[in-house]
């Protein structure tokens, strides 16, 4: 494409004619200590054999910010064969990027080799881009000056040299770290076109990080949101996870919607919060969103199939209204609409059926609460499901959707010893047997006569 290729050609001249900012040692905050020690080893050996090794990316960024970075990215000029021949435990992942896994037992350091600013026909067949200027293969090689102008934001082009404990700075993010600034590296619109996900990036660190987004780039937002319909729906479910299991869910439940990102990622909950009624849709999906954060805030395990079932429990309810409307049984119309939006749900993001079997039993259990008497309640307590969908109930009755007192009766019975539990369930007090008059022998009591 004749734009895409004028825009890298002015990269790679930009590249060329810029010098990097170094900051030494004592002019930045980053220590050997806080480095992961796989991750000194997997530089150490790149230096060893001849080769420029650096950490970059989140981690450099987040040692500079004092928070303590969850994985460490390693850039160098050593091709990912190279890379797999230093290091035994190492595999080469990705079509779309070339890059290379080292394997710890705890740990995975990736590896990826400096990316050229090259057009898209001096890529040839390693470069791959669509009309829409989306690239969908970029494995052509090249230089630190030319890979940090090809990184996204940057805050994330900041690069630690192992060689002499300096951090590198071709594009000004350590003016824009200090800054609170999230800047995108190129022209905005461009940028985006080649990676609509990197929408989803930026509010993602705006969010983390407590960032003001670069006005050029948040103009764009909302006007670009519906590339993200091109990008493959398996890839967006782990952006979806990253988005909301950073602990800062309601923030950036806020943030997509006001930036139009959401209704790409969600279509069917879209159109149902728009539609929302009293307001019930929306406390529920934020209260279920609080306790989200709440529960990271805590460390305590977050399932990804509990946030995708709060996300999409709207669309699912309303159906299965509809459903039940037309004469099904409520458990049956249930069972119904879970099918009917998760089919049209995967075509947006695609969400693996390890996730949606779990999702689909916190669903189909709602209406078997409505049920007190009898084994059922009983059945139910026995589900290996049922702390999850009691919980889901919980949030469905703090937000207004469900009956309080349901959810009350299900937290006593929990309480409940096993007399109490009988009663509950019966739903009237046991009655005393009465005791049959014993039969005499035929002898007439001396009373009576």
């Amino acid at each position: 494409m004749p734009i895409f290729n004028l825009v890298k050609k002015l990269l790679k001249q930009e590249c060329s004619a810029r010098q990097p900012r170094i900051y030494p040692r004592p002019e930045h905050t980053i220590s050997r200590s806080q480095i992961s020690p796989n991750a000194l080893k997997v530089l150490y050996r790149l230096k060893s054999a001849g080769f420029r090794a650096c950490l970059v990316g989140g981690c450099v960024r987040d040692l500079l910010l004092g928070r303590e970075p969850k994985d460490f990215d390693v850039a160098t000029d050593a091709h990912p064969n190279q890379i797999r021949e230093l290091f035994r435990n190492c595999r080469l992942i990705g079509r779309r990027f070339r890059l290379a896994h080292v394997h710890f037992r705890s740990e995975i350091i990736e590896v990826a080799t400096f990316r050229s600013a090259v057009t898209s026909r001096e890529g040839g067949d390693w470069l791959k881009q669509e009309e829409t200027g989306r690239v969908l293969r970029d494995n052509v090689y090249g230089t630190i000056e030319e890979d940090a102008w090809r990184r996204d934001f940057s805050v994330n082009a900041l690069y630690y040299d192992i060689a002499d404990f300096s951090v590198v700075d071709y594009v000004g993010g350590m003016e824009d770290l200090r800054n609170g600034l999230l800047r995108l590296i190129g022209d905005p619109g461009q940028r985006f076109r080649e990676d609509p996900v990197r929408m989803l990036r930026a509010v993602r660190f705006k969010t983390k990080l407590g960032f003001r987004l670069d006005h050029q780039c948040e103009a764009q937002l909302p006007h670009l949101a519906s590339l993200l319909t091109d990008v493959p729906p398996a890839r967006l479910y782990d952006e979806v996870l990253k988005l909301f299991l950073s602990g800062n869910a309601v923030q950036t439940f806020e943030n997509l919607r006001h930036y139009n990102l959401f209704a790409p990622l969600f279509p069917s909950t879209d159109i149902a919060l728009s539609q929302e009624h009293e307001g019930f849709p929306l406390v529920f999906l934020v209260k279920a969103l609080e306790n989200t954060d709440l529960r990271i805030q805590e460390n305590k395990a977050v399932t990804p199939y509990f946030l995708y079932a709060a996300l999409l429990w709207e669309p699912v309810r309303l159906a299965a209204e509809r459903i039940q409307a037309e004469g099904q049984a409520p458990v049956i119309a249930m069972q119904e609409a879970v099918s009917e939006v998760l089919s049209a749900q995967i075509k947006h993001v695609a969400i693996p059926r390890r996730v949606t079997l779990p999702m689909r039993e916190v669903w189909t259990l709602q209406p078997r609460f409505e049920h007190r008497l009898g084994r059922r309640p009983f059945r139910l307590l026995a589900h290996p499901r049922f702390r999850a969908a009691y919980d889901f109930l919980l949030i469905r009755s703090e937000s207004g959707e469900a009956d309080p007192d349901l959810a009350q009766w299900w937290t006593r019975l929990q309480q409940a010893n096993g007399e109490e539990r009988r009663k509950m369930t019966t739903g009237q007090k046991r009655r005393r047997r009465r005791r049959s008059r014993r039969r005499t022998t035929g002898k007439q009591d001396p009373a009576s006569s």
